[in-house]
């Protein structure tokens, strides 16, 4: 049931080496693909890195001990460019890339593997260990592998904090 897909989700801060296989790789890059973009016209793109030999460079887009531990961090960019923008301007090359990253994350945890969403990190690091051109913009990483931990207490608001109804 999707309600326990999202209950079992959590961020996971600790990774086995084990290496993840590359059918369950294609199956969590293909339900980023299938999330919904505004016009459908998916205004990102995924950079899968392999954390092998690469440790120390990517230490440097996020220095938590956790990021570098999975076999893989993956990248979500946005291609503002290519994005659908609202009347007032506001482009949602932004909003489709973190939902492609949020259906990367729940196709994970379905699969066994862990994810951490991580947006604390350093652009400009990013840019350069990625080779990003100034047309893309980095919005969210996660490591991927076997979680090496196990879930903590989620501590969430109440819905009656967070939902109101007809106005504000």
């Amino acid at each position: 049931m999707f309600t326990g897909l999202i209950k079992k989700r959590y961020s996971v801060r600790s990774y086995k080496p084990d290496t993840v296989e590359e059918d369950k790789l294609a199956q969590v890059l293909e339900a980023a693909c299938l999330a919904p973009t505004a016009c459908n016209l998916q205004p990102f793109q995924f950079i899968v890195i392999r954390t092998a030999g690469r440790k120390e460079e990517l230490k440097r887009i996020y220095s938590g001990s956790f990021f570098t531990e999975a076999p893989l961090v993956i990248c979500a960019c946005a291609v503002p460019g290519r994005a659908w923008s609202r009347r007032d301007g506001l482009n949602y090359s932004f909003v489709d890339a973190t939902i492609a990253m949020d259906h990367l994350i729940l196709a994970a945890t379905e699969l066994g593997l862990g994810t951490c969403w991580v947006a604390a990190f350093d652009p400009t690091a990013a840019r350069e260990v990625l080779g990003l051109p100034d047309s893309v913009e980095p919005v969210a990483f996660t490591p991927l592998g076997y979680p090496a931990d196990t879930p903590r207490v989620k501590n969430r608001k109440p819905i009656a904090e967070l939902v109101r109804y007809e106005h504000w």
